[in-house]
């Protein structure tokens, strides 16, 4: 913990400085570390004291020879076990990323209305995440599906080592389940895809060539304000080296749009650097190639029975509709564990 206080100070000692606040956003980057910081010192403090608080309620126990105080301490030391196994995740966590806001991007593939419609649960089930852990989501880019569901979606996750945590989601997600759409009510498989970059600070500069760039606007489409489909404010960039294609038409001016699908765009760039493979477009998608069958990193099946099941670590669960309303802590935290161990 003294590690951490000391960067707390250095940090809150340059918030001090007479221009911090002439770069607002930049401002609110190192305040928002600061305070995620003395989150964890904070998070820290409160378990040694429940942890001293338990042990001298065992010490009175054995004084007193009052087995009655077993009630108490069994579960008390249950919560305190759990919250110590989620600090210690916390501390695999250690990558040069890991503590940056992520950028995710969902995909629906193989099977058409089913799949778009799985690609809208995925993209529930990632949003309950995220409000479960206090992150905050916001919708960079957003293609309804032709009769329901999504076709693709990009969004952020906003909050300390969000990236860390869901680089763990990137591959292709299967689910198995009786289709609402089938009136024959067969069983249907339907895949979707889901890609995470982290959202870069803006000291992490990229050089880009301007004539690497085609940019194009178009009419905003699907969910948003008032703003859609009455202007040319969506923009579609094309990084022609690579391939890449971002879009963004979640906010109401073409430079705000031209500005955040810049953003992405780097951020899709680093994680290439990153791999040395700076010239294959598909290595950003991490395991997997195709959005169909026997890529999958994850199954999801809802029918002739109920579980959740990762590939990669063998996790697996029974309670589908848990992990479907964002219970996906035990998936990431098996993946973290088994990354840290070299088995992935």
């Amino acid at each position: 913990m003294a590690a951490l206080s000391d960067e707390i100070a250095a940090l809150e000692k340059e918030s001090f400085e007479p221009d911090f606040y002439s770069d607002m956003e930049k401002a609110g980057r190192t305040l928002q570390k600061i305070k995620g910081l003395k989150d964890k010192v904070a998070a820290f403090d409160d378990l040694y004291s429940k942890w001293e608080d338990l042990t001298a309620l065992v010490e009175l126990g054995n004084e007193e020879e009052d087995e009655s105080l077993l009630d108490e301490v069994k579960p008390g030391y249950k919560e305190l076990k759990q919250a110590i196994d989620a600090m210690k995740l916390d501390t695999l966590l250690s990558g040069k990323y890991d503590r940056l806001n992520a950028i995710v991007t969902l995909h629906s593939g193989a099977g058409g209305t089913e799949a778009q419609d799985w690609c809208e649960m995925l993209y529930r089930m990632y949003n309950m995440w995220a409000d479960r852990r206090g992150f905050k989501t916001e919708v960079i880019d957003y293609l309804d599906g032709e009769e329901a569901g999504i076709k693709s979606v990009t969004f952020s996750i906003s909050g300390l080592n969000a990236y860390g945590y869901m680089q763990s989601e990137k591959g292709v997600h299967r689910l198995v389940r009786i289709s609402p759409f089938d009136s024959a009510a067969r069983r249907h498989t339907s895949f979707a895809s889901c890609e995470v970059v982290p959202e870069l600070d803006e000291e992490l500069d990229v050089e880009i060539n301007p004539d690497d760039l085609r940019i194009d606007t178009y009419r905003s489409s699907g969910a948003g304000g008032q703003h859609i489909n009455k202007t040319e404010s969506a923009i579609r960039i094309t990084h022609i080296p690579t391939g890449i294609v971002v879009t963004c038409q979640n906010e109401r001016s073409q430079h705000k749009n031209k500005e955040t699908a810049m953003k992405v765009l780097k951020s899709k760039l680093v994680e290439i650097a990153e791999r040395e493979q700076k010239d294959r477009i598909d290595d950003l998608k991490g395991v997997q190639t195709e959005i169909a069958w026997g890529s999958q990193i994850r199954s999801y099946v809802f029918h002739p029975y109920t579980m959740v099941k990762d590939h990669r670590t063998g996790y697996e669960v029974g309670n589908v509709n848990a992990v479907m309303n964002g219970d996906i802590n035990g998936f990431i935290n098996a993946y973290l564990k088994a990354k840290s161990k070299g088995e992935i």
